[in-house]
């Protein structure tokens, strides 16, 4: 009774701890750093894949690292002169968010999203494949989901799938999608690359910067 009691104790003081984290003074809103940035915020309202607001985002704003803010800039920068610029669905994940994923995940009836975002799928499949996981680079601050957009207009860029969209079909090198969407792709990715990003193989929209800062820390303040 005494070690469960602990355990117990142990595990809210842990909760609470998590709860009250602050923002590093090298977290920024990426809308500050970078010009007009274009951004949706998709996990603080309903439009995703588990259709309702997440844990931990209390604002519809893109929170970076210094170093991953200021190289996004640089990308911005150099889409400017050929008519696009850069659109965020996601930057900076608290450890709560992707605690709530994993509840989510776990729920086998709650399917209403699916028809959106993984109709091709059985919800059990989104860990293995690797869809979701467990613990998130977008936690540690430097990781991004985005997408390419027209300029002035600010119009989306045809990439063949949705953000989000769980299926093979959203993997950046697919050979089975539309030229027009595989050289969208190519160039979104060049442009990352070109300024230290790295893409991830299952998500066109993912990319993480080589040399993060914290690329063993897992941040669990509120996107605010």
């Amino acid at each position: 009774m005494r070690i469960g009691t602990t355990l117990f104790m142990a595990a809210t003081m842990a909760v609470s701890l998590a709860s009250a984290q602050e923002r590093p003074k090298d977290f920024v809103n990426a809308a500050d750093v970078v010009p007009d940035l274009v951004v949706e915020a998709r996990y603080a309202g309903y439009f995703n894949f588990v259709g309702k607001p997440i844990d931990g985002y209390e604002a519809p704003v893109c929170l970076l690292t210094r170093p991953a803010a200021e190289a996004l800039s640089k990308v911005q920068a150099s889409l400017k002169p050929f008519g696009f610029g850069l659109k965020v669905f996601d930057c900076y994940r608290p450890a709560r968010a992707v605690a709530e994923f994993v509840r989510w995940a776990e729920d086998p009836e709650d399917t209403r999203m699916k028809p959106e975002f993984y109709p091709d799928l059985d919800k059990s499949e989104l860990f293995p494949k690797g869809y979701i996981a467990e613990k998130s680079g977008h936690s540690r601050g430097s990781t991004v989901d985005l997408t390419l957009v027209t300029l002035p207009a600010k119009v989306e860029v045809y990439m063949g799938t949705g953000f989000d969209f769980f299926s093979e079909r959203s993997w950046p090198d697919d050979p089975e999608q539309p030229t027009e969407a595989r050289a969208n792709r190519l160039m979104l990715s060049s442009v990352m690359q070109l300024h230290g990003f790295e893409p991830y193989p299952y998500e066109w929209w993912h990319f993480t910067l080589a040399e993060e800062p914290y690329p063993d820390t897992y941040f669990d303040f509120p996107v605010r």
